[in-house]
């Protein structure tokens, strides 16, 4: 049975149940699982209207909403491919994924992006349409039957975030698709498996990306309640008003979450403060095996009277667990929400593995998590390191090409007597009970003029630990001597140099920071020097920053 007819079965014995809403002014609008079938239906006869055949391409370019899910279901059992975008990209990259998709409609979240669309691409732009003119006619009295193609032809085109160069259409299969859901679909079972009403999942992250897009159709197909935030600015509003179960997110939220917390703290008052240090103390020693009597004390002080009181204000008290994909979380990070009673599950993977290799053990709310990996690799995935410790990986989650470019995927597919392997670019390990751990991304190593490599990441998020009000932390150094550092935010020079002598103080001579730059503007998605999922653009930050980098290597290094 494909993945769609699941999910179709699914939602018809729903009923009058809610699977979608939407979070207006804190409170969650319910969409029915009958209402939703209908507007799917409406966005079904609107594409056959519109002569759009099985096999043609259909771009997604909106916003989250209900609507905007319900066209995405509705291009698919139309038998179409459907190809999500980011609404914030820049035109430009937007019209050069665009032409090279060549779809035969654009559904844009409003007219704004159509027109901007329109502009940029002029007189080579496919016929743009906005959500609303999909419903502003009569509902359909029935969707038709499903348009069930091979298992082994495109679902979708998912682009690529193009860290180091242009985006690439990741072509994953409904059998890609199928095989995922299921994972997904039994690690969540596990995680609510003592709970018996249905889940309440909150949902921020933009629905073109692959995980984001992959839970989006697990909660369809488990019939759960998918709540969506409209407004990031009210993200910290809407998450205890959801009332969710578990969420999906990204390292940088988590990150933030928890210096607000410290923030908050000092803002109350010295007791609070007290006992919130106190606590967090000796909850750490007492993890470490090295608490005393008096930690148990304040631990169990504080596990009745603060950390319920900071855990049921961020998140309300149904919240079963965290999930955090997208990058390496910090240690630290995630050992403090499970300090808070909020196991943090985290899941690895890439657009072309289906959005997920590994995924953490959910079972016993997460009694099995190690902090700092990224659990064991998922069923019918298989994954090894190959030189360098790239992390290599095959299995039923292996896209099947990249769209338009058999030559750039031959660079990454390598058929060996074994199967198909793909190599992630991705530097790893993993423990002896399997739990992996990302350790950097080859294509970002920094070659030294002494021969030496260095991995930048692991130095980047330590020197970020020690710099609270720092945005991004850029290491270079390629063909140099020494290493020197680009840091955004709102932080002194003074503070940089104490950051970056702390974490001297860590690292062998050739790793040590020689020189820093203090950029004050973050790097942004609208700068183009962040990917549509707020990876940074090292090459083009490179290329932005070549003089201050130039400078920073003109001037004479003092031991």
């Amino acid at each position: 049975m494909s993945f769609l007819t699941e999910i179709f079965e699914r939602l018809s014995t729903l009923g009058v149940e809610p699977v979608v809403a939407e979070m207006h002014d804190g409170k969650p609008v319910e969409t029915t699982a009958r209402e939703f079938l209908a507007q799917v239906a409406q966005a079904r006869a609107f594409l056959r209207t519109a002569g759009v055949a099985p096999g043609e391409r259909v771009v997604l370019l909106a916003g989250n909403s209900v609507q905007r899910i319900a066209v995405d279901l509705a291009i698919m059992a139309q038998g179409a491919i459907v190809v999500p975008m980011y609404a914030r990209q820049a035109a430009s990259e937007l019209s050069a994924m665009v032409q090279d998709c060549t779809p035969v409609l654009v559904v844009c979240g409003d007219d704004e992006l159509r027109s901007a669309m329109q502009t940029e691409m002029r007189e080579t732009a496919p016929r743009c349409v906005i959500l609303t003119e999909i419903f502003a006619g009569e509902s359909a009295v029935s969707s038709g039957e499903l348009v069930v193609r091979d298992e082994e032809n495109p679902a979708t085109i998912v682009y690529t975030s193009g860290t180091s160069g242009g985006a690439k259409g990741v072509v994953l299969t409904s059998a890609n698709v199928g095989h995922m859901l299921g994972c997904t679909a039994e690690r969540l079972d596990v995680l609510m498996r003592i709970h018996r009403r249905r889940d309440r999942v909150f949902h921020y992250l933009p629905l073109n990306f692959a995980g984001s897009w992959i839970l989006m159709l697990t909660c369809l197909k488990r019939g759960s309640l998918l709540i969506l935030c409209l407004d990031l600015t009210r993200l910290a509003q809407d998450m205890p008003k959801a009332e969710a179960d578990y969420f999906l997110n990204v390292p940088q939220l988590l990150e933030r979450l928890r210096k607000g917390v410290d923030q908050q703290m000092e803002k109350r008052g010295s007791l609070a403060l007290y006992a919130y240090a106190r606590g967090r103390q000796a909850w750490l020693r007492q993890r470490a095996r090295q608490g005393s009597i008096a930690d148990f004390l304040w631990v169990n002080l504080t596990q009745l009277a603060v950390f319920p009181m900071i855990r049921r204000t961020m998140f309300s008290n149904n919240l079963r667990a965290l999930i955090c994909g997208s990058a390496p979380l910090n240690e630290e990070t995630q050992i403090y929400f499970q300090m808070l009673g909020v196991p943090v599950l985290q899941v690895y993977g890439l657009t072309e593995t289906t959005a997920i290799c590994t995924m953490d053990n959910p079972e016993g709310q997460g009694r099995y998590v190690v902090p700092g990996r990224v659990g064991p690799a998922i069923a019918g995935c298989e994954m090894k390191l190959g030189e360098n410790s790239e992390i290599l990986v095959r299995g039923a989650n292996i896209f099947s090409g990249y769209w338009n470019r058999p030559e750039e995927a031959a660079k990454v597919l390598e058929r060996r007597d074994s199967g198909l392997w793909f190599h992630s670019g991705d530097q790893g390990e993993v423990d002896a009970k399997g739990n992996w751990k990302i350790i950097g991304r080859l294509k970002n190593l920094i070659i030294m003029g002494g021969g030496h490599n260095v991995a930048p990441e692991p130095i980047e998020e330590r020197l970020l630990a020690e710099l609270p009000g720092a945005q991004q932390a850029v290491l270079v150094g390629n063909g140099k001597s020494y290493l020197a550092l680009l840091v955004t935010g709102e932080v002194s020079d003074d503070a940089i140099a104490r950051a970056v002598d702390v974490v001297n103080t860590e690292m062998p001579h050739y790793r040590q920071i020689r020189k820093h730059h203090h950029v004050s503007a973050p790097f942004s998605v609208e700068s183009s020097l962040l990917t549509a999922n707020g990876k940074l653009k090292r090459d083009a930050i490179y290329a932005h920053y070549a003089a201050e980098i130039e400078a920073m290597y003109a001037e004479k290094v003092t031991a």
